[in-house]
């Protein structure tokens, strides 16, 4: 019988007695109704176990109180447990972007779900990202997430050294050694609303474009620069040093003030794209009556703003379960091939 079959469960003797001396692997396996070897791996994250053995499992943990002994697991496995969301950005970007927030917050959830925890680390200076290192070399974290690279950044060179399975959020830094990631299809995004822009009589498209060192930042201009090609002037391409709302807004009062006939601007992300707002409205200029505003992410700031944001959506949810599932596989061993998933744009009245 295959290792993965449910077996019939004896009782629910399981239950009592683990109530009693203590729930042990064995008490959990006989409750769910399937194999030692099946809860073994659901512990240790493993993929190739059915849904229905997984909720079965889960459900036993949560009838006899089951919980790893961690410590003792670690002896055993040379797993911590952990998984590291490291962000190479200063810690205020965390709070105020909300594309980091639900990318945290859903990787939390479905790592737990696996029985595993995620630690937050900032990687923002050199000592930080020494720290970094220093826990991956100690075995203090089974894998890592990668988000917000920025090119040239030492850590994407120096974390795949120490042997620790990583996954990085957004297209792998271009100057960096080859390692699998998970984007959104930002160039195609970026086409998809440059586009639009278009259909809808935009005839002086302008772009505030995200940092040039950031994989979004250059794959949104390039997409922009798709569809329009050699009828970019110059001054219609203003580039934030972040990914912020005052780098919005500065970029933004940059184009009124070189290209001030610009009838509709792409803006690289919705956070940008409120400071761009903000600028128009104290220049004077109407949304979406005198200036088409998009945006890009789907956030959850973009249907709050004045007026609500047409945008192109990341599946951000999908994106964090494809982190996930990249990273279990690639420390259960596996080689997973990198993910690009697709953007949709979203309409509301900025344009």
């Amino acid at each position: 019988m295959p290792d993965d079959a449910p077996v019939h469960p004896k009782s629910r003797g399981a239950a009592r007695r683990a109530l009693r001396r203590g729930p042990t692997m064995e008490d959990v396996a006989e409750l769910a109704g399937v194999s030692r070897g099946t809860v073994s791996r659901v512990l240790n994250g493993a993929m190739h176990v059915s849904s229905e053995s997984r909720a079965a499992v889960q459900e036993a943990m949560r009838q006899t109180g089951y919980v790893v002994n961690q410590n003792a697991r670690s002896l055993v496995t040379r797993s911590s447990g952990a998984i590291a969301f490291v962000l190479s950005e200063p810690p205020d970007r965390l709070f105020e972007d909300p594309v980091l927030g639900t990318l945290l917050r859903s990787c939390t959830q479905l790592l737990g779900e696996q029985g595993r925890g995620l630690m937050l680390m900032l990687a923002g200076t050199a000592e930080e990202r020494e720290r970094v290192l220093h826990f991956a070399r100690g075995g203090h974290v089974d894998g890592v997430l990668l988000v917000s690279m920025h090119d040239g950044d030492p850590l994407a060179a120096e974390l795949p050294a120490t042997g620790v399975p990583v996954v990085v959020c957004g297209r792998a830094p271009a100057d960096g050694p080859a390692m699998p990631y998970v984007a959104a299809d930002d160039r195609g995004g970026a086409r998809l609303m440059t586009q639009y822009l278009l259909d809808r009589g935009a005839q002086r498209l302008a772009t505030v474009a995200g940092p040039p060192d950031t994989a979004g930042g250059a794959e949104r201009l390039a997409g922009f620069r798709d569809v329009l090609g050699r009828r970019v002037p110059a001054r219609a391409i203003a580039r934030a040093e972040a990914y912020g709302i005052e780098e919005g807004r500065a970029a933004m009062s940059q184009l009124l003030h070189g290209y001030p006939e610009l009838d509709a601007v792409f803006v690289a992300s919705d956070l940008l794209a409120v400071g761009a707002l903000q600028a128009l409205h104290a220049a004077g200029r109407k949304v979406p009556e005198d200036v088409l505003v998009g945006g890009f992410d789907d956030s959850a700031i973009a249907s709050a703003t004045m007026p609500p944001l047409t945008t192109v959506r990341q599946p951000l949810s999908q994106v964090a379960g494809e982190l996930v599932e990249v990273l279990l596989q690639l420390i259960g061993g596996r080689r997973p091939s990198s993910r690009v998933l697709p953007t949709s744009l979203v309409r509301r009245e900025s344009a």
